[in-house]
């Protein structure tokens, strides 16, 4: 008779996304995961396979959670303009509001996995294009509903936008003046009008 699981996955999947977002890949390892989550290395490499698999559920997860978020945004009802300002301010306060400065964890990977590990470089690049195409949607609509000028070019406004959000998203692991990234906020809600 199989056993029955004495966990819930989804609360360990959980855990280890705080430590790894927390920490870094290379800086967590399995011994940590075993700590942090409170479960035995089997149980985690039956369940979730090794350390690499588990990181990448874990990004995973955290790429569902922000997708959604962003994507709600951008597509609500009303002024769409209205929505691509409030979802570049909300990165902006974010960033500014992140005490333990754990940054973004799509960009932590980025920075730390994209040239070694194509499975991670494949997440991240498809984060990101999920969010360039969210906000050319909404630059679209935003003409479509005479908020933005005919003449400018969505896809490559947005392609700036997502520059200046990942961006942002880099300034935050360190301890960014204010003054930086409501100055850089402020030109890019300029572009737009």
């Amino acid at each position: 008779m199989a056993r029955t699981k004495e966990f819930d996955p989804d609360t360990v999947l959980d855990a280890a996304l705080g430590l790894f977002w927390r920490r870094g890949y290379e800086a967590t390892s399995m011994a940590d995961l075993v700590e942090h989550v409170g479960i035995a290395r089997a149980s985690i490499y039956a369940t979730f396979g090794g350390k690499r698999d588990f990181y990448l559920m874990a990004l995973d997860r955290y790429r569902e959670r922000t997708a959604v978020e962003h994507l709600r945004l951008l597509s609500r009802p009303g002024s769409a303009l209205a929505a691509v300002r409030e979802l570049v301010e909300r990165f902006a306060a974010e960033v500014l509001a992140d005490e333990a400065r754990r940054g973004c964890f799509v960009v932590n990977t980025a920075v730390e996995l994209s040239r070694v590990d194509p499975r991670a470089a494949r997440r991240v690049e498809t984060s990101w294009s999920s969010l360039e195409t969210g906000l050319t949607s909404a630059l679209m609509r935003a003409q479509a509903q005479g908020e933005l000028a005919g003449d400018r070019d969505p896809l490559a406004l947005a392609r700036f936008l997502l520059v200046l959000l990942q961006g942002l998203r880099v300034l935050g692991r360190t301890r960014p003046e204010p003054e930086r990234i409501h100055d850089a906020v402020g030109q890019a809600l300029k572009i737009l009008e």
